[in-house]
């Protein structure tokens, strides 16, 4: 009876130990429990398939105290949550977030500090996050590591970048997860600074395939207040370590309780589609904190910008030869200046006549010559226009003509000289209406020693976001830290790079043609990226005979990349003349909407293809867009998504037959045919191509 009475005890104590909670689906099962050393650990099953290994979970604070071991469990709460909510701009109109809850209330035994991990496990995967509630033996405190780990099943195919603390502008590797090493990648990809910090350190979001066909995402939610999380792997055993970013001296967060961490995430499915299109990191964020959000509209625009990259114009306006201790009123024009105010003009007129909502205009204002890798703390003041742009003229031509400008505010990396300026700036541009900023971060950040991705930037970018949303209007933030759902919160974030983008293109490397279908899997799932498609003239030989580089799509490519990568703010990012030239072809841009009610995701394999549906918001029309990698594709895509017993024109923009990105890039058709719901269409795919379609409802 003794014996018995001791068994019945010890499963009495394993039970209060372990917790396991489900998807509202019942498809993905997570169990938690404390080791015998008080060690809180996690295991993952996607339909009784192994995801995630047991994985241990913890925080270390500054000063020995270990917040990842010798716990006991004093509570657990378990809830259910289902909305339906409706994003200010998105790829669908109303988004539902539905998941279970499950509270794990610790008390960590040696130091008496309690600590909660809350997991929700939503049908596309799982998030947790430390908790830290407000309490007598815990007050202001500093991180000092993060040890969430991820525990793989398999040596799983990956799709990384280096952990890189200063830019995520990499293109991606395709390798095993056990082939990672960030020393063998080509670092002559015309990133300017970069900060590796370690051979097996990848950046997340971290997308994967098992060898059982399961799509596995590893990323974060809602970073507040809180370094960029990287992950460390262990390239033997197939295991992942949070690696927080740290700041100038070496801590990786200061906070005060109570407060809580970011959300860690874990999407699994075995279908690609559903990790394409999930909206579990915009879940996990808080509601819109603004209330009227009339202001925040979608918006497509031309601007004064990719000239500058090809080399027909120059940012500065005097050259970097006359920028020492000279006054810009002294300074000898060079006369290649493209941000001038007959040239603005220009671009205003195109963006009239196409019907374009704004124009975007960099260099225009004072500091440009001698900016980039002088770790120079004072170089912009954000209001001071060169003397060839002249704002109030450029601004009331704009307004004649129905246009909005886009202001333009590269930091330097000088953030806290922007912080200094931003009020001032922002007041600059409600005096000459303009509704958006694009910031830009290239270069050593100042306050010196900081990383682009650690606590005091992610702050900083945020508040820019906050401050801006004072005084109505609207960012788009470059060389920033890639977004992890904030838009939702602040939805005046309207767009961000935070990735390698087009520009890339024209002088160094350029982006491989699976780029494109890796991003929708990754950086796009923190939110809209500003890629800047819409390149017509594919290669740099254009402009100048001896360039060898180009951009790696073919046109037909680059038409499908407005409804594949998905933003409210998307940019016409080639030269006027260009698209006059091939005006049948830029009627796709001109017809494309920027703000959608659904979208279906239809076809997607990470890597190699992409084929998206997207219907306008408050319209019946649909536009549609596949892509490709280096591999050419044929398909059949059904268009039942279309609305029932409507006939609808169909103009297809494809990659003609002698199609190809490197050898024939701007080779293309235009075909029209009439369609239902109940047609197919086969799309025939070049070499790194793709096929733009739009869909008219016929009355």
């Amino acid at each position: 009876m003794k014996k018995l009475h001791y068994i019945l005890l010890f499963i009495s104590i394993g039970t209060i130990q372990a917790q396991s909670i489900q998807s509202p689906s019942k498809s993905i099962t997570l169990d938690f429990k404390l080791s015998q050393n008080g060690k809180p650990n996690y295991t993952v099953t996607y339909k009784n398939k192994p995801v995630i290994l047991e994985s241990f979970l913890g925080i270390k604070l500054k000063g020995g105290i270990d917040l990842a071991s010798n716990f006991k469990i004093e509570d657990t709460k378990k809830s259910t949550f289902n909305e339906t909510w409706q994003p200010v701009l998105g790829e669908q109109a109303n988004i539902v977030n539905h998941y279970n809850e499950l509270t794990i209330s610790l008390s960590q035994t040696k130091v008496n500090i309690k600590m909660n991990i809350v997991f929700r496990i939503f049908d596309e995967g799982v998030a947790f996050r430390y908790d830290f509630p407000k309490q007598q033996n815990l007050n202001y405190f500093i991180i000092s590591d993060e040890v969430s780990e991820f525990n793989l099943a398999g040596d799983n195919k990956v799709f990384w970048i280096p952990g890189d603390f200063d830019s995520n502008e990499y293109a991606y590797n395709e390798t095993l997860f056990s082939n990672i090493n960030t020393e063998k990648i080509d670092l002559n990809n015309g990133i300017g600074v970069k900060s590796i910090s370690g051979k097996y350190t990848v950046q997340s979001p971290l997308m994967m395939k098992s060898a059982n066909n399961l799509y596995l995402n590893i990323f974060e939610a809602a970073v507040v207040n809180y370094p960029v999380m990287h992950l460390d792997a262990d390239v033997t055993n197939f295991k992942l370590k949070s690696h927080l970013v740290p700041n100038a001296i070496g801590d990786k967060a200061y906070l005060q309780a109570p407060c809580v961490s970011p959300w860690r995430t874990i999407m699994v499915s075995d279908d690609a589609r559903d990790i394409v299109s999930s909206k579990m990191i915009l879940n996990l964020n808080d509601p819109s904190k603004i209330d009227d959000t009339s202001w925040i509209k979608p918006m497509k625009y031309v601007g004064v910008w990719w000239e500058m990259h090809v080399g027909k114009a120059t940012w500065d306006y005097a050259g970097s030869q006359n920028a020492q201790n000279t006054s810009v009123n002294d300074m000898k024009p060079t006369g290649k200046h493209g941000a001038t105010t007959a040239n603005t003009k220009r671009y205003i007129d195109f963006a009239a006549k196409n019907g374009f909502d704004g124009v975007l205009v960099e260099g225009w204002n004072v500091g440009w010559e001698d900016w980039f890798g002088n770790w120079k703390e004072e170089v912009f003041d954000f209001v001071t226009p060169y003397p060839d742009f002249n704002i109030a003229e450029v601004s009331a031509y704009a307004k004649s003509k129905g246009v909005k400008m886009i202001m333009h505010s590269e930091t330097s990396g000088s953030v806290a000289n922007l912080e200094r300026h931003l009020d001032r700036s922002f007041e600059n541009m409600k005096k000459y209406d303009y509704p958006a900023v694009k910031t830009g971060y290239v270069g050593r950040i100042i306050p010196r020693g900081e990383f682009h991705d650690g606590q005091t930037m992610v702050n900083h970018f945020n508040f820019v976001a906050r401050r801006a949303a004072d005084y109505k209007l609207m960012v788009n933030s470059h060389e920033s830290s890639r977004p992890t759902g904030y838009s939702r919160t602040y939805p005046n974030y309207i767009a961000a790079e935070a990735a390698r983008g087009t520009e890339f293109n024209a002088w160094s490397n350029g982006n491989p043609p699976m780029h494109e279908t890796i991003l929708p899997f990754t950086r796009l799932l923190g939110g809209p990226m500003d890629y800047t498609p819409g390149i017509f003239e594919i290669k740099m030989s254009h402009y100048d005979v001896s360039k060898k580089e180009q951009v790696h799509t073919t046109l037909a490519k680059q038409l499908a990349l407005y409804v594949t990568m998905y933003s409210p703010l998307q940019m016409a990012a080639d030269l006027p003349e260009n698209y006059e030239k091939y005006a049948d072809a830029f009627q796709f841009i001109k017809d494309v909407a920027a703000d959608w009610d659904e979208s279906k995701y239809l076809e997607a394999e990470p890597g190699d293809y992409l084929t998206v549906a997207r219907k306008t918001k408050g319209k019946e029309s649909w536009f549609l867009g596949a892509i490709t990698d280096e591999n050419p594709r044929k398909t059949e895509i059904k268009l039942d998504f279309l609305m029932p017993n409507k006939k609808y024109k169909a103009i297809i923009y494809q990659d003609g037959k002698t199609a190809d990105w490197k050898n024939n890039p701007i080779n293309y058709e235009i075909k029209t045919m009439q369609v239902t719901s109940k047609s197919k269409l086969k799309l025939v795919l070049a070499a790194g191509g793709g096929t733009a379609v739009s869909f008219v409802p016929i009355n």
